[in-house]
């Protein structure tokens, strides 16, 4: 009836505008059935678990190590998925009955129940298969739960789809009326999404700018809308808008950029930018995204996936012109031939010019640092015991980097 009905597609629209969608509905089947019940994306990534039984607590008995593993990675492993898909349940439209295998780390059997939305499966719901388990009747009518779970997730994937040109225009726009008049037009297709907690993710550099080589959506935990943005020359990187329950906690940024990082070739990072309410500074949200994925790309130790808020003296180099690292007092040391000088003196100012933690740091004789950091003002023109030269010679190496 969903399909043919407009007024319950537009109900569905509405319900997936709130947070909390998936869990409510999965607390929903736990209570018909009696049994703790979690939710999978097709893809096997957890979007939300029930702890529901007679006593209102988690029996630790129905955790084996794959609903463990599932539980507290928010994933299952390639090779649980081919398991369980080996039954069938890609295909099925009612329960599937899975028996234990203890080989497989599956003490107990498994009910599946498959989520589909106009004939296509886009997650399952999993039970525990107990004596006695859920009755027939009982499965039968958790179905239709299953059925406005799958028509959320559809709903959800249409519209990222959708909203591919609308996110490249904030994220490209000029300041001023222009990026005012494409946060208004995202704003309009996200609907009550739009004033919820969201952050933004970049992943560079991204190998194409073809948006068939993007990932679907629907594979990214909180993923609302994604598109490719230049990079640089003749480069791409990858932007993502991500919907989170709260600002206080970026988890589902986190989860996601880890899933494109994977799908990703080469030396490449991904960074994510503050949470905030709302689109209103999405322009300068996708900047922090863009500085931090600099950061991690010049700084290993900051990735692979890096937060605008943990990445240091990094906020403010991002965020100055690419020439202002070219300082010409520094320049000599920058050159390749001085690449032992200029490692040092940065190890140096980052050990805050404790000359014995340096030298413990670089495995060098204290005679030796001395030497080289006379070498290197020598070469710098600058003071190493003047604190503004110090944090002139200190900005420019790191900026360096970038």
């Amino acid at each position: 009836m969903y399909e043919g009905s407009s007024e319950m597609r537009e109900n569905a629209r509405v319900t997936a505008d709130y947070k909390g969608d998936y869990q409510e509905l999965v607390d929903e089947i736990s209570e018909l059935l009696g049994a703790p019940a979690t939710l999978e994306n097709r893809d096997f990534e957890l979007i939300a678990f029930g702890a529901y039984d007679s006593e209102g607590e988690l029996d630790a008995s129905a955790l084996d190590p794959v609903r463990t593993r599932s539980i507290l990675t928010r994933r299952s492993t390639a090779a649980v998925r081919t398991w369980f898909e080996g039954f069938g349940i890609t295909r099925a439209t009612g329960p599937v009955r899975i028996p234990p295998t203890p080989e497989a780390g599956v003490y107990r059997g498994r009910i599946c129940l498959p989520v589909r939305h106009r004939g296509v499966v886009l997650g399952y719901v999993w039970l525990l298969d107990d004596d006695p388990g859920p009755s027939e009747r009982q499965l039968a009518a958790a179905m239709p739960v299953t059925a406005r779970i799958g028509a959320l997730l559809a709903d959800e994937a249409q519209a990222g789809a959708d909203l591919t040109r609308e996110l490249r225009a904030v994220l490209t726009a000029e300041r001023g009326w222009q990026r005012d008049m494409a946060v208004a037009e995202l704003r309009t297709a996200l609907g009550a999404r739009s004033d919820g907690p969201h952050t933004v993710v970049c992943v560079a550099p991204w190998p194409s700018a073809d948006p068939d080589d993007a990932p679907s959506v629907r594979t990214l935990p909180g993923a609302t809308a994604l598109c490719t943005v230049p990079w640089g020359a003749a480069r791409q990187s990858l932007a993502l808008l991500v919907r989170l329950r709260s600002t206080a906690t970026a988890g589902p940024a986190v989860s996601a950029a880890g899933r494109l990082l994977e799908r990703a070739d080469g030396r490449r990072a991904a960074g994510i930018a503050a949470a905030r309410t709302g689109l209103a500074e999405l322009g300068t949200a996708w900047q922090e995204a863009v500085g931090a994925a600099r950061a991690a790309l010049a700084e290993p130790r900051l990735g692979p996936i890096a937060e605008w808020a943990r990445i240091g003296p990094y906020r403010l180099l991002t965020s100055l012109p690419h020439e202002a690292a070219a300082d010409p007092a520094v320049a000599p040391l920058l050159a390749p031939a001085h690449h032992e000088l200029a490692r040092t003196a940065e190890v140096f100012l980052d050990c805050a010019g404790q000359a014995g933690r340096t030298a413990a740091e670089l495995g060098i004789h204290r005679q030796t640092l001395y030497y080289r950091l006379s070498r290197v003002e020598q070469l710098t023109g600058l003071d190493l015991d003047n604190g503004e030269d110090r944090l002139l010679l200190h900005m420019a190496l790191k900026g360096a980097r970038l």
